[in-house]
C-alpha cells in the first residue's frame, strides 16, 4: 500500500452474491471464495459486511448481525425457489446497502446480479464483479433462467467498475463479444493443514490411499454422471468418496445415490480441515466436470499433494498444465480408462502429484489474489480522487 493510503480512510466494502459466510451445507465455490477473500481484506484494514441467506425452515432471525473473522455478517432471509432465492436476496441486499449506506465499495458474485448493480452504481456505489465462467451455458439452470442470465451478460461487460474473471477463457469470450478489456484474478490454493483432522478418516471408514475423491455439488454440470458409471466398471478393492450433494433437493442427486456399488460412499456435505485431510490421503482427487471456472477444489486438491485425475475442458488444462491426468470431456469410458491406468502406474501418479502439488504452491497464492484486488480498489480510488481534484481545480474562480 502506498503512503498516500496509509493515512487515509480506506473504503468501506460490502459483498454479497454468495450463500454463507462461513461455507455450510448446499455451500458452492462462491462461498469459499467469499470466506478466503473477505476476512483478508478484513485483516488488511477495511470495513466489511458480508451478506448471508436464511432460507425457509433456518434457524435466525431476519436483520440479525455478527461478527466472523472480522467480518461483519448481517443475515437476510429469503425464498427456497432455485434462482429466485438470489434475486430476493440480492434485491434486500441491495436496498440495505444504499438505504444505510453500508459501504462505498460493493463486491458482488454472479453476473446474475449485474442488474442490481446498476441500480447501487446510480446510488454512487463502485461494483466489481467476481465471474467465474459463462453462467448461461451451465445445463443446472431451467431455460428461463439461462435466458435471464444470457441478457445479464449485456449488463456485466458495461455496468461494473470492474469485472473480474478468475480464469483466461470466459474473459477471452467477453472481450471478444463486448470489445472491452477486463482484468484476471486467479485463485489461490494455499491452505493450513490440520493432522489432527485425519481422524475424518476414522469416522468413515477409510485407509490412506485406498480410495479416490470427489467434492462438490451433486449438479449436471459436475459430471458426477459419468464418474459413477466409470467407477462402478473398475475392478479395485479401493472405495470412491463423493463428499457433497445438491443445495435443493433434485432427481439428478437421487440418481446419482442411486448406485448400488458398495464401494462408493456418500459422506454428504464437508468443510474445511476434514476435506483437506480428506484430499491429502486420497489415492487421487477426480473432478468429472463438463464446466467448471477455474476450480478452487482442484488447486486445493494439487497443493496438498493428491494427483488429479480430471476433464480436459480449458480450464482445468490452465489449471494444472502437464501436472494432472486429463481424459475426454463427457467420456465415462475414457474416465474409466484413465481410472485403470491410475491403478497400474501408481509411482507415475505419486510423481504427477508432487509435481502438481510444486506447481500449485509456484503460482496460486490466496495472499497475492487479496493484495491485487486491494490493488484495484485502491488504484480506482486513486483515479476518482485525481478526477475530483481535476474537477475542483478546473472550476475554481480564476483570480
Amino acid at each position: 500500500m502506498t503512503e498516500r493510503y496509509k493515512a487515509a480512510r480506506l473504503p468501506r466494502i460490502a459483498a454479497f452474491g454468495f450463500r454463507n459466510f462461513p461455507p455450510r451445507e448446499g455451500s458452492a465455490g462462491a462461498d469459499k471464495f467469499a470466506m478466503e477473500l473477505l476476512p483478508r481484506l478484513a485483516r488488511r484494514g477495511f470495513h466489511v459486511t458480508a451478506y448471508n441467506r436464511i432460507y425457509p425452515g433456518m434457524s435466525g432471525e431476519d436483520g440479525t448481525v455478527e461478527t466472523i473473522d472480522g467480518v461483519e455478517v448481517r443475515y437476510l432471509r429469503t425464498v427456497a425457489r432455485k434462482g429466485f432465492d438470489t434475486l430476493l436476496h440480492s434485491l434486500r441486499v441491495t436496498y440495505d446497502i444504499i438505504r444505510h449506506d453500508r459501504a462505498e465499495i460493493v463486491h458482488i458474485q454472479n453476473g446474475g446480479n449485474s442488474v442490481f448493480a446498476a441500480v447501487l452504481r446510480l446510488f454512487g456505489k463502485r461494483t466489481y464483479l467476481s465471474q467465474d465462467g459463462i453462467d448461461w451455458t451451465r445445463d443446472k439452470w431451467p431455460l428461463y433462467a439461462r435466458a435471464f442470465l444470457w441478457l445479464s451478460t449485456f449488463l456485466t461487460a458495461r455496468v461494473h467498475n470492474r469485472v473480474i474473471f478468475d480464469n483466461i477463457f470466459a474473459r477471452e469470450d467477453f472481450e471478444r463479444r463486448f470489445g472491452r478489456s477486463y482484468d484476471f484474478l486467479p485463485f489461490g490454493a494455499d491452505v493450513q493443514y490440520d493432522p489432527e483432522a485425519e481422524v475424518v478418516l476414522e469416522r468413515f471408514g477409510l485407509a490412506k490411499g485406498e480410495y479416490f475423491l470427489f467434492v462438490g455439488r451433486f449438479i449436471p454440470d459436475k459430471g458426477l454422471h459419468w464418474l459413477v458409471p466409470a467407477f462402478e466398471k473398475l475392478a479395485t478393492s479401493k472405495k470412491l468418496v463423493l463428499v457433497g450433494g445438491s443445495p435443493n433437493p433434485s432427481d439428478y442427486e437421487t440418481t446419482i445415490r442411486a448406485t448400488k456399488d458398495e464401494r462408493i460412499l456418500f459422506t454428504g456435505f464437508l468443510y474445511g480441515k476434514q476435506v483437506h485431510a480428506l484430499m491429502r490421503c486420497a489415492y487421487a482427487y477426480v473432478q468429472p466436470s463438463a464446466i467448471e471456472g477455474l476450480s478452487p477444489v482442484i488447486l486445493e486438491a494439487a497443493y496438498l499433494g493428491a494427483p488429479i485425475i480430471c476433464s480436459d475442458i480449458p480450464q482445468n488444462k490452465y489449471g494444472m498444465n502437464e501436472h494432472a491426468t486429463y481424459f475426454t470431456n463427457g467420456s465415462a469410458g475414457d474416465l474409466n480408462t484413465k481410472l485403470r491406468w491410475a491403478l497400474d502406474e501408481r509411482e507415475t501418479l505419486k510423481e504427477k502429484g508432487k509435481e502438481g502439488a510444486a506447481h500449485v504452491a509456484r503460482n496460486f497464492s490466496w495472499d497475492s489474489v487479496v493484495d491485487q484486488h486491494v490493488a484495484l480498489f485502491l488504484a480506482d480510488d486513486a483515479k476518482r480522487d485525481d478526477q475530483a481534484q481535476a474537477l475542483a481545480t478546473s472550476s475554481a474562480p480564476r483570480t
